[in-house]
């Protein structure tokens, strides 16, 4: 299972359009996607998790709500998710983050970056909309330091993009098929046939 998250309205929906070719559902307004929309893809589950932060018209109860159903679907299926793609807007995201911080509070999707490391779930952290970021790499070193990722490991964990245009995708789907190829963190003793769970031909260029 290959779960995409994030803040509502960031392209989630759009992003995994142009991976995979299936269409779910997308829209300008933030909090289209309330429930985890399921589609098969050469052989992996992927899902479209509801975005968790600010909806449109949604009553606050109900958007905590969400996001605690968000929680629960991870928790519950966390030995089968095999990766998490967590999709931030990378133009909106410092300046998010800093207010949250100024209010005392942890950024959700820093919170959010932590609850999947702290499940050992695999995660890129696929940074969005980067045709309207100024200063890619300032941008990307930010959200390093706030997501507490080491400077050796940002080629790893972040990838700029636009789901938008379809920029830098490839770069992407490579780092996903390497994650996915890794497997999951376990003791020597269970991983020794992680490297053989990963169907052929996951990704494959989509046009």
């Amino acid at each position: 299972m290959i779960i995409f998250v994030g803040r509502s309205n960031v392209g989630k929906s759009t992003l995994i359009f142009r991976l995979t070719g299936k269409w779910v559902k997308r829209g300008k307004r933030p909090g289209v996607t309330r429930k985890p929309v399921e589609i098969n893809w050469r052989g992996k589950l992927v899902v479209d998790m509801p975005g968790f932060g600010f909806m449109s018209g949604v009553p606050k109860a109900k958007q905590e709500r969400i996001k605690d159903e968000i929680v629960h679907f991870i928790e519950e299926n966390a030995e089968k998710i095999e990766l998490a793609v967590l999709v931030v807007d990378g133009k909106a995201a410092p300046e998010i983050i800093e207010r949250w911080e100024k209010r005392g509070e942890i950024p959700i999707d820093v919170e959010f970056y932590q609850f999947l490391g702290e499940l050992e779930i695999p995660v890129i952290v696929a940074v969005n909309k980067m045709d309207k970021i100024r200063n890619l790499q300032k941008t990307i070193n930010f959200l390093a330091e706030k997501f507490g990722v080491p400077y050796s490991e940002i080629p790893e964990t972040f990838v700029p993009i636009s789901a938008k245009f379809g920029t830098n995708l490839l770069e992407l789907r490579k780092l996903m098929e390497k994650k996915l190829k890794e497997g999951r963190k376990k003791p020597p003793a269970e991983s020794k046939d992680l490297k053989d769970d990963v169907g052929d031909g996951l990704f494959d260029t989509v046009e």
